[in-house]
């Protein structure tokens, strides 16, 4: 009876440390390599999120790869260096550490970039992309983490004045694939201009230099990028008018709940404390 008991104490004994010693990790992280096997889900847990976050799959293991196009300042751009900077970029950085991942940034064209997150090339696509319904039907999107305006670029002795005058202009530029460019090649009755009036570049510094050549009429982007462009190029001015209001977020593979509430959770975290 006595080894008995003896015994029932040790087993208490070593039940009790192995419960402590499981305490402090937090969920879905185990600290284990994950297996060799690819197919496998990498075994990244959730950083510092404090959530129960479940083990997360990324393109490449420890890594989250943010496909963009850097050539929209002051969200993404390169360095003097051959590196990344910009909203974007560091908002990422930011949403990684949380994560407990590498970020790694592969520069593309906009349409390419929203491209490979559907094609599981990337993790997250981010490139002042817009929440639209048509994006929603082959992508999903994380919470907003800031507003786009759509503007209008024209050279400061343009007959131009007014968003309503864009609808005499002969031809206007668009940076290629973004909500701008939709809306304005859209037929006049849905309020657009008609795809014979839109030429389509690939960078919005190309729309930008071909109004500089008098190539188009005015040039419809984003605000922030807008004002950069504006700052560069003497004798342009942006309208005062609005063309459009616009939620920015981080584009995802329809599907990849775990990293999207992963990535959500994360950037609650970062607008909670201020980041």
């Amino acid at each position: 009876m006595k080894k008995m008991l003896t015994l029932l104490l040790a087993l208490a004994m070593v039940l009790g440390l192995a419960a402590c010693g499981g305490g402090d990790k937090p969920a879905g992280n185990t600290g284990d390599s994950a297996p060799a096997d690819t197919s496998a889900p990498a075994d990244n847990g959730a950083g510092d999120t404090g959530t129960d976050t479940p083990a997360l799959t990324t393109v490449e293991e420890g890594k989250l790869h943010m496909s963009t196009n850097a050539a929209f300042p002051p969200y993404e751009m390169t360095t003097d260096a051959g590196g990344f900077e910009g909203i974007d970029i560091e908002v990422a950085q930011a949403i990684a550490g949380k994560l407990g991942l590498e970020l790694v940034v592969d520069d593309m064209g906009f349409d390419a970039a929203l491209t490979a997150v559907q094609t599981g090339q990337s993790d997250i696509a981010m490139a002042g992309i817009t929440v639209n319904e048509e994006r929603q039907q082959v992508m999903d999107f994380s919470d907003s983490y800031a507003t786009g305006v759509q503007v209008v670029i024209v050279k400061e002795d343009s007959p131009i004045q007014t968003v309503d005058d864009l609808s005499n202009a002969q031809m206007i530029g668009c940076q290629k694939a973004t909500t701008g460019y939709i809306y304005c090649s859209d037929t006049p009755e849905n309020g657009g201009y008609g795809e014979d009036h839109v030429t389509a570049y690939e960078t919005g510094a190309l729309a930008v230099m071909a109004l500089v050549n008098g190539q188009v009429d005015a040039v419809v982007i984003d605000n922030e990028p807008a004002k950069s462009f504006v700052a560069a190029n003497e004798g342009l001015k942006i309208l005062d008018t609005e063309f459009a209001v616009e939620d920015y977020a981080i584009g995802f593979a329809k599907g990849n709940a775990a990293l999207l509430e992963a990535v959500n959770a994360a950037m609650a975290e970062l607008k909670a404390d201020g980041t």
